[in-house]
């Protein structure tokens, strides 16, 4: 789960983290009032949406005065922005966040996240704040330093810690500050079951201060149970409805911009057959995992996630049965596909558990549905058809 930058920086505040002053704005009403409370000096605004690139896009503003400030946000609040994350639909600005303009000496980048492959936290160090960390990981590696630890309950080490900050070069109150923050960032991921915290860039100010003066942090889905103080800060304007739809009957769905929409049971054989499809020369419209064990209801939910992307051309069904009996996955199929009128080709692969009576209830729907005998004959018959 993703939140906002002003709510993650809220949350360094809460841990300790030095952050800027800053106000939120959620709606073009509140503008003219906050704005008034605030002094004459300088400010920066920023577009809170979740993606990055919102400086090149116009989404960070430096404001000299109030009246170029209120000018400004103005414009901003509902613009549609555009940048190398959101795609060319962009997102649209519901929310503002104005905080006190610092005065920037260096810039850093610094980051924390699981570390899958080794079950460890990676801290991510860099002298190159600003940039996106992967241009730097290409061009200048050197100027990196990642640092895996191993799970500690007190955190990592006083040797760890200031190898992760050792490209920095901090002395004296900058070190301390440092340590500090490599400390606070840890307590963060633990404490709050985060999966990334990424500051870029982190500041040294010219009054010798370190600031997060941009904040990023993701949490992992499979732990909001447990944070019910982390799940209030989601904000569903920023998500697509289809996924929200789809998170109400507990399905892995994600949306991708091809023509073929998919429905598979498990995660493994819903990247092969997304991978199958291009390789017959097509794009899947989606990720959809329906899981091992779905209801009938489940399956006719998920039938109707994908038809109601408009891009959708077709529909590949793979269907692996284990725990997911194929007779129950036909039943669904069907009952979906008359309540939506079922206009686009159809492609359906059975095997596993009770595959024969699942191919017999798809053959007496007196539906139009190909069947395929496997993922190579269902790419090809999917791919075929669409054209």
């Amino acid at each position: 789960m993703n939140i906002h930058e002003h709510q993650a920086k809220e949350i360094l505040r809460e841990f300790g983290a030095p952050v800027s002053k800053g106000i939120v704005i959620k709606s073009s009403e509140e503008i003219d009032k906050k704005i008034s409370k605030l002094k004459d000096k300088e400010y920066v605004l920023k577009a809170q949406i979740h993606a990055g690139g919102r400086g090149k896009a116009g989404g960070v503003k430096l404001t000299k005065t109030l009246e170029e400030l209120l000018t400004e946000a103005k414009k901003m609040m509902g613009k549609n922005l555009i940048t190398h994350q959101t795609g060319p639909e962009g997102k649209k600005i519901k929310r503002l966040y104005i905080e006190e303009a610092s005065s920037i000496s260096k810039e850093f980048y610094l980051s924390c996240l699981i570390d899958r492959e080794t079950s460890k936290i990676a801290f991510i160090s860099s002298t190159e704040g600003g940039m996106d960390i992967e241009k730097v990981a290409a061009e200048t590696p050197k100027k990196i330093i990642t640092k895996k630890i191993e799970f500690k309950k007190e955190g990592p080490s006083e040797e760890e810690v200031l190898e992760i900050i050792s490209i920095f070069n901090f002395k004296g109150k900058q070190l301390q500050d440092g340590k500090s923050l490599i400390r606070i960032l840890y307590k963060i991921m633990i404490e709050k079951d985060a999966s990334l915290i990424e500051i870029n860039p982190l500041i040294l100010s010219k009054e010798n201060n370190l600031i997060c003066l941009d904040a990023k942090m993701n949490f992992d889905d499979n732990a909001i149970f447990r944070r019910p103080e982390i799940l209030k800060l989601r904000d569903l304007n920023e998500e697509e409805s289809a996924e929200i739809e789809a998170s109400k009957y507990d399905l892995a769905y994600i949306k991708l911009n091809g023509s073929i929409g998919c429905m598979v049971n498990g995660a493994g054989l819903a990247m092969a057959t997304m991978d199958i499809i291009k390789l017959y020369g097509e794009e899947p419209a989606n990720f959809l995992d329906v899981g091992g064990g779905a209801s009938k209801e489940k399956v006719t939910a998920a039938f109707k996630l994908i038809l109601a992307d408009k891009n959708v051309k077709g529909i590949l069904i793979n269907i692996f049965g284990g725990i997911m009996r194929c007779d129950v996955l036909a039943q669904g199929v069907v009952e979906a596909a008359k309540q939506v009128n079922l206009s686009v080709p159809l492609v359906v692969r059975l095997a596993g558990t009770n595959f024969e009576e699942g191919k017999e209830i798809l053959k007496k729907s007196n539906l139009k549905i190909l069947s395929a005998i496997d993922l190579n004959d269902a790419a090809e018959k999917i791919v075929n058809a669409i054209k």
